[in-house]
């Protein structure tokens, strides 16, 4: 079955992680193209001062983590029942924790996998129930390049990556026979919260409303599976993929300053 874009007309959108960032933003540029968004985020207050950045009506704040099935669950349903339905939805929630490798935190591997990946199949599943009915919706899966690949400080990260890549292009077989449009959103380094404080190089930064024009450009295109940007940077990163393991290792740790750090400290003392 044809899948097709979706508007404003067909229901609302609804944004996870939307309490800062790409999700805030894309949020407020939704509604500057004349859809209701629901905005999910853990802080309420947040939200609210979301909502009252747009017009009047436009922006509903529901609060909710995303590792709580339940929440979402009931997110979905209030949705579909109060607001005509969900026509569009952006599952954007995440966290970036950095993970030295020589002393990994395996706090940082747990909460990484429930938000990023669980996190984002307690919104998915509910979402596929409600719009399987009607055989029409579009839903976005928020990775990153940094599941392309391996990358210093990224295991936690770049694994829920990795795997939201692999969820996003099994699941599209299916969510394609019910007619419901499924991508992929693949960001480069986006200057956010998250990426101030990494310890490497991050080239092509882009500012967060030069990424939300990106990502929004890409839903309303016509047709599309992955939406990535800035594309020069992306395509790469394609590249790498293909490189052997004896290529891709010193290269990478060449262009990031890995190959300069040496032996970690404990280690040189034994």
């Amino acid at each position: 079955m044809a899948t097709t874009t979706v508007c404003p007309q067909d229901g609302i959108a609804w944004v996870t992680g939307a309490s800062s960032g790409i999700g805030a933003g894309l949020a407020l540029e939704l509604q500057r193209h004349g859809w209701t968004v629901a905005v999910t985020a853990r802080s309420a207050e947040a939200l609210e001062r979301l909502r009252q950045r747009a017009v009047p009506g436009a922006i509903l704040p529901m609060p909710g983590d995303v590792t709580d099935a339940g929440r979402m669950a009931e997110i979905v349903a209030e949705l579909e029942e109060r607001h005509g339905g969900i026509a569009l939805a952006v599952l954007n929630a995440g966290v970036y924790l950095p993970v030295d490798g020589t002393d990994p935190d395996l706090a940082a591997f747990h909460t990484s996998f429930d938000v990023n990946l669980k996190g984002t199949v307690n919104a998915l599943v509910p979402l596929v129930a409600a719009m399987r009915p009607r055989r029409r919706g579009q839903i976005a899966i928020v990775a990153s390049v940094a599941g392309y690949r391996g990358l210093p400080t990224s295991a936690a990260y770049g694994a829920t990556k990795a795997g939201l890549i692999n969820l996003a292009e099994a699941m599209k077989f299916d969510l394609d026979r019910l007619g419901i449009r499924l991508q992929l959103v693949s960001p480069g380094f986006v200057d956010t919260p998250a990426t101030k404080d990494n310890p490497f190089p991050m080239p092509h930064l882009m500012s967060v409303d030069a990424a939300v024009a990106e990502l929004v450009k890409g839903l309303e295109a016509p047709s599309g599976f992955e939406i990535t940007f800035p594309k020069r940077f992306t395509r790469q990163l394609k590249a790498l993929r293909l490189l052997p393991y004896r290529l891709y290792f010193p290269l990478v740790a060449r262009a990031t300053g890995w190959s300069r750090k040496g032996e970690p400290e404990d280690d040189a003392k034994e």
